[in-house]
């Protein structure tokens, strides 16, 4: 399995990435990401949704430049590209979870995204 494209730092866009996080099972992936330090498995997300509905959920965030995605063997690891988004704009990622934070914790938005 080989990794998949990832657009170069300087070629990702502000407007991306608001329409990337206009949904909110990515603002949920979004601050989950935000918890964990180090890579995830794309399989431990499974509690949020069927694994045909994810995958289109992160090819949308790392099309937008929010994630890195990379192979091994057969699972693939996520991760926030962190150092690229604060470097192209400053502090946009620090507000954008800690205002997913608070949508996802509402009502029924939590219920939504994690597909209970």
């Amino acid at each position: 399995m080989r990794d998949p494209f990832h657009p170069p730092a300087e070629a990702i866009e502000l407007s991306a990435i608001l329409s990337a996080l206009s949904d909110p099972t990515r603002l949920a992936i979004l601050v989950r990401l935000a918890d964990t330090p180090e890579e995830i498995r794309c399989g431990s997300f499974g509690d949020m949704g069927a694994k045909s509905n994810l995958s289109y959920h992160f090819a949308k965030m790392r099309e937008a430049g929010l994630v890195t995605v990379r192979s091994e063997g057969t699972s693939r690891y996520m991760s926030l590209r962190r150092a690229d988004i604060e470097r192209l704009y400053p502090g946009l990622l620090d507000q954008l979870i800690a205002s997913a934070r608070s949508t996802v914790t509402k009502a029924g938005v939590a219920a939504h995204a994690t597909g209970t």
